[in-house]
């Protein structure tokens, strides 16, 4: 990334350079993506159209109530940062929309949001205990694995935030 000085034309900013990356299939199709290398060179593949597109169709097939939760668990998580709960340290925003991405869809539209908010937290705290089903979840791009791999977070980190989460609410059963 580099620094973009604040001027009467410009506002101060910060851009990443990043180059097209593609993902072959066997029959010549790709997906295309977008790829940056840190300073460090590792390299970061990003694939923002799709994960769009899967987001506005699970917010469709969730009767909009997708979006809202992810907002409604990211302000969660950061209140719970504010608290100094460190359970939410180590969960960022992006993984938080993934999570949310990966809950059945049949978990939302409620008669309340408080009542999705408890059965998206349920779904993601039984699914993220040791024997639960998340090992096969992917980002919301559908192009990569959520647990898989050196991810900088780790399911015993989600289920011990969601656990946390459940009783900063004051969830009971």
């Amino acid at each position: 990334a580099f620094g973009i000085r604040e001027t009467r034309y410009f506002v101060d900013a910060d851009v990443v350079a990043a180059l097209q990356h593609r993902r072959f299939a066997n029959d010549g199709t790709y997906n295309e993506g977008v790829e940056f290398i840190t300073r460090k060179g590792k390299h970061i593949v990003n694939w923002p159209e799709q994960q769009y597109r899967n987001g506005v169709a699970k917010n469709q097939a969730t009767g909009e109530r997708f979006k809202a939760m992810v907002r409604t668990v990211k302000s969660l998580r950061n209140e719970m940062d504010d608290s100094k709960v460190p359970a939410a340290a180590p969960i960022p925003s992006f993984l938080i929309e993934c999570l949310v991405w990966n809950v059945a869809n049949s978990k939302f539209n409620h008669g309340t949001y408080s009542e999705d908010v408890k059965e998206v937290l349920r779904f993601l705290y039984l699914a993220t205990k040791p024997d639960g089903t998340c090992g096969e979840w992917h980002e919301e791009s559908d192009l990569k694995w959520l647990f898989k791999g050196d991810k900088g977070w780790t399911r015993e980190q989600v289920n011990t935030f969601v656990l946390a989460a459940w009783g900063y609410v004051g969830f009971t059963n």
